[in-house]
């Protein structure tokens, strides 16, 4: 069988783009999506997601780690699915899709997307981290001499030792400005850092808000990948209105024999 994909990037983090509307793809085949996401031996991707129509919205995203197994919410992967739906012509400059944390908005402007997160209830402040779910889980820890830091190596100890074989996602950041912060995130499901991460970037913007490392409501976050930015406003002990915004990028598209 031969599979029409496309390749998309939002700050360096990229996916496999599967047209699923007909509902052809093989969604229980753990090994095909971890061997198309395979950097040596197939595409080479931190997810793979299909897009498929929506019942309550302009279309349905499913996302699966690079691991194969279907997953949490990504950000990152969610305004590069905006911007597939948009080249598909399934929708135009604005639009609404479910995933599995729910119902999504998103606009479009000169190749950058702003996409709707869910609410954020509740945050948990811990002596030296913080943890939060932004549609999937994250540790937030601050760090000094983020640049030389052996994410991987870091994260898979947190990932694994701290938070079992569910395991979390691991971010650590360094202060830079006022309203700007540097980041680098291990990722479950990848088990490696990644170029960026669109949950990981929101929770540590409101991490830092909630901690009082910043007044701002608009935070940049700088990853290996490029700058996102998140803008949210304060609601009792959580946050809502929650947007990630950033460019997302169509890279390559092709035909690969699965």
């Amino acid at each position: 069988m031969k599979l029409n994909f496309y390749k998309y990037q939002g700050t360096g983090n990229d996916f496999v783009m599967i047209d699923n509307r007909q509902q052809f793809f093989p969604k229980n085949n753990i090994k095909l999506v971890n061997n198309l996401c395979d950097r040596r031996f197939g595409i080479g991707a931190d997810g793979l997601i299909l897009l498929e129509n929506g019942d309550e919205a302009d279309f349905k995203m499913v996302y699966y780690n690079a691991d194969g197994n279907e997953s949490t919410m990504c950000g990152n992967g969610g305004r590069c699915i905006v911007a597939f739906a948009n080249f598909l012509n399934v929708v135009e400059d604005e639009c609404t899709f479910m995933a599995v944390d729910g119902l999504h908005h998103a606009s479009i402007s000169e190749g950058i997307i702003s996409l709707a997160m869910q609410n954020v209830e509740s945050i948990n402040a811990f002596a030296n981290h913080v943890f939060l779910d932004t549609g999937s889980p994250h540790h937030v820890q601050l760090v000094n001499g983020l640049s030389a830091l052996d994410v991987k190596n870091h994260g898979a100890k947190l990932r694994y030792g701290k938070y079992g074989n569910e395991g979390s996602n691991i971010n650590f950041v360094e202060k830079e400005e006022a309203d700007t912060f540097s980041v680098r995130t291990y990722e479950r499901g990848v088990e490696d850092e990644t170029f960026s991460c669109g949950t990981g970037v929101t929770a540590v913007a409101l991490a830092m808000h909630h901690t009082q490392q910043t007044d701002s409501n608009q935070i940049n976050l700088k990853t290996p990948g490029g700058l996102l930015k998140v803008s949210f406003e304060k609601n009792g002990v959580g946050y809502k209105n929650i947007h990630l915004v950033g460019p997302a990028t169509q890279v390559f598209s092709g035909i690969i024999e699965i």
